[in-house]
């Protein structure tokens, strides 16, 4: 598993490490109408999938405004952050801040997905932050577990790996 910290602290990640190259594995977390999504539903697009703490941080926040303002010059790119808030939080903070190009889903029920990609903070119910991008094959072609959770993920690299993957759709 990678080496995370949080504010400095080492923390224990459950779940399996996720790398570039494996097929994106399945998970369940719950939209802001309480129902089930899947990966499988988000098939047919390049996926950027953010895994954060809370939306109620500095840091969350500016990653999903970040990535919702990236989805506006994304075509055939479904953008998602995931993180264990409650859908009624999720929605409440999407609406107040403008945030219409990037899904927010959670993982409060069953922590599908922070099993699933291995960035369930176990002791803090919290997920770290990582960023995966997973081709329209659900090939994973970037990963990117954050070292230290309260900074920003690498968005560069992100960006590269969805041009290189639209560009090889035509």
């Amino acid at each position: 598993m990678p080496q995370v910290t949080f504010k400095g602290q080492p923390v224990i990640l459950k779940g399996n490490e996720v790398k570039v190259g494996d097929q994106a594995p399945s998970f369940t977390v719950v939209a802001n109408d309480l129902s089930e999504v899947t990966l499988d539903q988000l098939d047919g697009k390049i996926k950027i999938i953010n895994a954060v703490p809370s939306i109620d941080t500095p840091v969350c926040e500016q990653q999903t405004r970040r990535f919702n303002e990236e989805a506006s010059q994304l075509d055939d790119v479904t953008v998602v952050a995931i993180s264990v808030d409650l859908p009624f939080a999720q929605k409440r903070w999407c609406a107040a801040e403008g945030i219409d190009r990037v899904v927010l889903l959670s993982d409060h029920r069953e922590l599908s997905f922070g099993k699933a990609y291995g960035v369930l903070i176990p002791h803090l119910r919290l997920l770290a932050r990582a960023v995966f991008v997973i081709d329209t094959t659900n090939t994973v072609i970037h990963a990117q577990y954050v070292p230290e959770v309260t900074e920003q993920p690498d968005y560069d690299a992100v960006l590269q790996a969805v041009r290189q993957a639209l560009s090889s759709q035509s």
